[in-house]
């Protein structure tokens, strides 16, 4: 096995390690153990940016205050040089309380993400970058039409309407 292997396999085994604590078991006590103090978090659907290990655990405590019974499946995990990719799907009720200024609506979710984090040398999370898909978690709360309903497709005619006339109102000015 090279050293580059060994490292890869150690980033894995890290990866699984960190989702396991935080999200099996909902441990946010020591929040050093899972991220560096330099941390820069990036949660692009929301245009978030969280720094800090203060600043992750204020995030997942509101979020399982908004989803109690939030989970989050591993579904796979790439280890690599410099940290890991982990590819997972969040599942839970949002019935709790209001998160990122949204109201609890009693929907489902069910959405598939990755995150591409990058470990320090005692291998806590320094850089991360969460994906997923923003326009799916509203439409899975409510927040937007449900995909290809009479709403959702009135909506993409307006939005194609207004595209027209704003177009039309440019080229006569």
């Amino acid at each position: 096995m090279t050293a580059a292997t060994t490292v890869s396999a150690t980033n894995e085994q890290r990866a699984r390690d960190i989702f396991r604590r935080l999200f099996d078991e909902r441990d946010l006590t020591e929040p050093g153990w899972y991220w560096a103090d330099g941390l820069v978090a990036r949660l692009h659907a929301l245009d978030l940016t969280l720094r800090g290990p203060d600043g992750m655990a204020e995030f997942f405590t509101s979020l399982f205050a908004a989803v109690p019974d939030f989970t989050m499946e591993v579904e796979d995990v790439l280890g690599h040089e410099q940290g890991a990719t982990i590819r997972w799907r969040a599942r839970g009720t949002f019935d709790g309380a209001p998160w990122q200024g949204i109201e609890p609506t009693g929907s489902h979710i069910d959405l598939p993400g990755v995150d591409v984090m990058r470990f320090d040398a005692g291998g806590r999370v320094i850089d991360n970058a969460v994906y997923y898909d923003g326009a799916e978690f509203a439409r899975e709360i409510g927040m937007l039409p449900k995909r290809d309903s009479a709403a959702d497709r009135a909506v993409l005619g307006a939005f194609n309407a207004a595209t027209k006339a704003k177009r039309r109102f440019r080229r006569a000015g």
